[in-house]
């Protein structure tokens, strides 16, 4: 690990975050039939899997997998110096009157919670949508708030949170890099 980068979780903590989010999902909607889990590329796709296959070990509410693209509906578009892949959104279920839990790595200023929320309603109304997050970190710049997170941090600026999964970035780690100020 750079030296720029401490540990937030470790490979244990992040699984056991996964378990305690799957928890509070399944306690939240208890005596539901089924709910949507819907990853938000790139990296609360493995999140909202993760989540799946725990609340699948505790007999908990069936959960339904997608994954969505907000690409499209970003408002930094023009800051990026490549424009990053599309993937492309993938709900293979009807989304009206099910609750839909929104599932990304890290909330920080909530726009991709916003921009998720833009291409999910083009599938459909839900009854209700919920926000899962691995980290939480404060700093928004809307009004948009996770109703489950494993872990809540604060950091001063210039540190950023970085969420790897063994899925898309072949190990699991959850550290805090500073980066380097510009001059």
């Amino acid at each position: 690990m750079p030296a720029d980068e401490r540990t937030l979780l470790t490979k244990a903590r992040m699984a056991e975050g996964v378990a305690a989010l799957a928890k509070s999902i399944c306690s939240a909607n208890a005596g539901a039939a089924s709910i949507a889990l819907v990853g938000i590329h790139t990296r609360g796709v493995p999140l909202a899997k993760r989540i799946a296959a725990e609340m699948g070990k505790n007999g908990g509410v069936k959960a339904l997998i997608g994954t969505i693209d907000i690409t499209q509906y970003r408002d930094d578009l023009d800051t990026f110096q490549m424009v990053p892949k599309l993937e492309g959104s993938d709900i293979p279920f009807d989304i009206d009157d099910l609750t839909v839990v929104l599932c990304d790595e890290v909330i920080f200023t909530g726009r991709s919670v916003r921009a998720a929320l833009d291409e999910l309603l083009n599938f459909g109304r839900p009854k209700r949508v919920q926000l899962a997050v691995l980290v939480d970190r404060c700093g928004r710049e809307l009004p948009v708030q996770p109703d489950f997170s494993a872990l809540k941090i604060t950091l001063a600026p210039g540190e950023r949170v970085a969420v790897r999964f063994e899925e898309v970035d072949g190990q699991d780690s959850c550290t805090v890099q500073t980066q380097a100020p510009t001059r």
